[in-house]
């Protein structure tokens, strides 16, 4: 390998990335890694933005020039996504491997960076590793490709790595998140697991961060349910962060999607996680935030999402607990307080996908009509009353009351001891407990 790198990985050769013959990054089977056709399967010797392509080149270059960029660009960089959307990826790629003047909008000292990055990437190894790993890499333009992220603008990631089986596209179109502290108590993690269940049940994907605490609930929430369940991580998608959820993370890969917009083996950074959320907030229809301290990430999610124009949820908590405060926060904003899954559906779902009426229990008394409730109301707790003073406190002719009050006899709800009426025990004990007025 000489001084500058190759942006198609030529330099990794080694790494079994013949134009035609199987193996490497791209196999004999004419697709790339991430089902786009390659046409007659050569890659062509050149550089992308060297000129020299195979008949197809055009495709394979512009993959590998995103494949380049993300080990080299910043997630959530605008200068460089800006630096793509004037000038094309294959030229943006060229520049950056060839150094020399700085592209518009960065320091000298971060260009020298970016080309010394830039030296370093072999896309090509890249896409071998992803491979060996169940991983594609999904370009935006393409079939897979959730359009919704392009409302990030400049910010739009230049690509993702994709695990597992199911298209994301498809799966993002019927997605909320559900995101929170890692520090969670029971409370937070028992609303976060209890959502992502009833979501799952309904038929909508769960996306999260795959960390500890809230994050985790959702999944195995999800999970538990049958349901689908997609982590978007701040690392590499081969390399499961935090290490204690390998197996979590390894089981939702399997059974569901685990997404990143960095380069295989890339390891997470503070930036990189709160980088990470937009993505999950631009990714769903809506945000759900259970447990949050004012210093969450959780609060830059629900906050990209507004921005978005995606719906923002939020769990309440005690509001003696630090870790509700944020939540709190939102709910006086704009956010939107729910309780359970039929109250995000509400919200994120189709018209007409309402949850049920809430009310509370059916007490016996709810099948009187009003004129016997309120005759009924009018006899003491304790101790008899005439229909003359039952009257009185209904409001009513005593006629009315001694009426009413045969009629509640006759549902064994009063009974009549000489002159005077009163309510039975059994209605002492059923009805006058659950209506304490």
């Amino acid at each position: 390998m000489t001084g500058k790198a190759d942006v198609t990985g030529k330099a990794g050769a080694s790494e079994g990335a013949g134009p035609a013959g199987g193996g490497g990054a791209y196999g004999g089977d004419g697709m790339t890694t991430d089902g786009v056709p390659r046409g007659d399967g050569v890659l062509g010797d050149d550089l992308p933005g060297s000129g020299g392509r195979g008949r197809d080149g055009r495709v394979d270059d512009e993959l590998l020039g995103r494949v380049f960029l993300t080990r080299v660009i910043e997630p959530g960089d605008e200068a460089g996504g800006r630096w793509v959307r004037e000038r094309g990826v294959v030229e943006v790629a060229r520049r950056l491997r060839e150094g020399g003047r700085a592209l518009p909008g960065v320091s000298g000292k971060r260009w020298a960076g970016l080309c010394a990055r830039a030296a370093q990437a072999e896309p090509r190894r890249d896409l071998a590793v992803a491979r060996a790993a169940g991983a594609r890499f999904v370009a935006p333009g393409t079939a897979e490709w959730p359009g919704q992220l392009d409302d990030l603008g400049d910010a739009r990631p230049l690509g993702l790595w994709v695990r597992g089986r199911p298209s994301l596209r498809m799966w993002a179109l019927r997605s909320v998140a559900v995101v929170g502290a890692r520090a969670c108590t029971e409370y937070g993690a028992h609303m976060a697991a209890t959502l992502a269940a009833g979501l799952a049940e309904r038929g909508w994907v769960v996306v999260s961060g795959g960390a500890y605490g809230v994050d985790g609930a959702a999944h195995r929430g999800a999970l538990g349910a049958g349901g689908a369940t997609a982590a978007v991580l701040a690392c590499g998608v081969d390399r499961p962060y935090p290490p204690g959820h390998t197996g979590l993370i390894t089981r939702i890969a399997e059974q569901g999607l685990v997404v990143g917009e960095l380069a295989p083996g890339d390891h997470p950074t503070p930036s990189r996680f709160i980088l990470r959320n937009r993505v999950i907030a631009a990714l769903t229809r809506g945000t759900v935030v259970v447990e949050a301290a004012y210093r969450s990430g959780s609060l830059v999610t629900a906050r990209a999402a507004q921005r978005l124009g995606r719906h923002t949820m939020g769990v309440p908590g005690p509001v003696t607990s630090a870790l509700s405060a944020g939540v709190h926060e939102l709910l006086r904003g704009d956010a939107v307080l729910v309780t359970d899954a039929d109250e995000v559906v509400e919200l994120v779902g189709d018209m007409g996908e309402l949850p049920p009426d809430r009310r509370g229990p059916v007490l016996p008394t709810d099948l009187l009509e009003p004129r016997a409730r309120q005759v009924l109301a009018g006899l003491p707790a304790r101790g008899a009353a005439t229909a003359a003073e039952v009257a009185r406190r209904a409001q009513t002719t005593e006629d009315d009351a001694i009426a009413r009050l045969y009629e509640l006899r006759a549902l064994g709800y009063v009974e009549r001891h000489g002159d005077g009426w009163m309510l039975t025990r059994q209605t002492v004990i059923s009805v006058r407990g659950g209506r304490s007025r």
